[in-house]
């Protein structure tokens, strides 16, 4: 089937007690046993299995082409129990342009629990090979990447990884399973911020990681997603399930809003760069054309200095004046976000200081334009 009936028909089968074609919500924690003491119906707690979450696994599994896959309460938490499954003394390879959150948690957590890692421009395949040791059990890409939007070829890095004997797990919350199919590009892992574009609505907290293969690595991961708890609630669930049955669609709003945004900014004065892979110029462009159906819906974009300010005091300006993008966290949901990431990431940011990161939305572009027009034409007025 197509992507967009399996977002649809997935997860929704009729419900044989009463005929629901919606999925029912099962907010039980717990399942009753028989008389001998087993679970007749296959669930016994809710910390191991819930008829509402399974519906979804499922659904993910069928999206990613996956063989299986565990929802976890947040992103974070996925993307955890990849590093976690990992023993003290491995090493990982991840991207020099990961995102803040998840080197922050490895630098934190895993770092000290004996984790090496090495980071590496992943657009480079010399110094991703170069980098490779023989405790590397892992290799993370993030593409595109956060907030830089780097390409990775992600079959070409799987083949580093498996040459290695490596696990290759992709972070494929920005392109979702629409626009790149991780798995099928030879990538082992697809992990995802589900509170993102799959759920599409900014009202829900999750995480998901799918797997090619039911192998003993994935099998630590189901370990640690059930002793550890970090599940989502069956509500959280449902909706990400209702969610889903839209995303073929709001992706192509999305795509087609940031690739227009996309040309507006890089013919403006004030802005000096854009990076957004549907962009000839990108250097990215090929490998995102040829392992990407569309382009996506973030970019980012930096400010050039003027006469009396930094580039710096120029972004952060401009995030503050904009009526329609709201200058917040996250993104993935219908409105339009906008973001000085540098300051969000603190002291030891690598990013930009004038770079400005964009979640698109499903507004009219015409007025999303407008609104930045209309904010970059006003005066700057910094804050004491």
């Amino acid at each position: 089937m197509n992507i967009e009936t399996i977002a649809i028909h997935a997860g929704a089968q009729i419900d044989p007690t009463t005929g629901a074609v919606m999925p029912p919500l099962h907010l039980s924690t717990t399942f009753q046993r028989s008389a001998d003491g087993t679970y007749p119906h296959g669930y016994t707690y809710i910390r191991s299995e819930n008829p509402t979450r399974q519906a979804l696994e499922n659904t993910l599994c069928a999206l990613e082409g996956g063989k299986c896959a565990s929802a976890f309460a947040s992103g974070m938490a996925a993307i955890m129990s990849v590093f976690q499954a990992l023993r003290p003394g491995d090493h990982a390879i991840m991207p020099d342009d990961i995102y803040f959150g998840t080197r922050k948690m490895v630098d934190e957590l895993f770092a000290p629990w004996g984790l090496a890692y090495t980071q590496v421009d992943m657009t480079n395949l010399d110094a991703v090979r170069a980098a490779v040791r023989p405790a590397t059990k892992l290799i993370w890409i993030e593409t595109p990447s956060n907030p830089l939007l780097k390409i990775t070829d992600v079959a070409a890095v799987a083949e580093i990884a498996h040459a290695a004997g490596a696990i290759c797990a992709c972070d494929a919350t920005w392109p979702t399973p629409i626009l790149q199919r991780t798995l099928e590009l030879g990538a082992d892992l697809a992990v995802h911020a589900t509170t993102k574009y799959l759920g599409g609505h900014s009202d829900l907290l999750g995480g998901a990681v799918i797997a090619r293969e039911h192998d003993e690595f994935f099998h630590r991961i189901q370990t640690i997603q059930k002793a550890g708890g970090a599940v989502p609630s069956p509500f959280d669930c449902w909706l990400l399930l209702r969610g889903i049955r839209t995303l073929p669609y709001r992706m192509r709003g999305h795509c087609a809003n940031a690739m227009k945004l996309a040309r507006y900014l890089q013919q403006h004065p004030k802005v000096c760069q854009v990076h957004y892979p549907g962009l000839e110029e990108h250097p990215g462009h090929e490998i995102a054309k040829r392992q990407m159906s569309d382009f996506g819906g973030m970019l980012s974009f930096q400010l050039c200095p003027d006469e009396l300010h930094t580039g710096k005091q120029n972004a952060q300006a401009l995030a503050g004046r904009t009526k329609l993008f709201t200058q917040a966290t996250s993104l993935g949901g219908v409105e339009s976000l906008i973001e000085h990431r540098a300051t969000v990431e603190g002291p030891n940011t690598k990013t930009p200081d004038n770079l400005l990161r964009v979640s698109v939305g499903l507004e009219h572009i015409d007025d999303l334009i407008a609104d930045l027009e209309e904010a970059m034409s006003a005066p700057v007025q910094l804050t004491t």
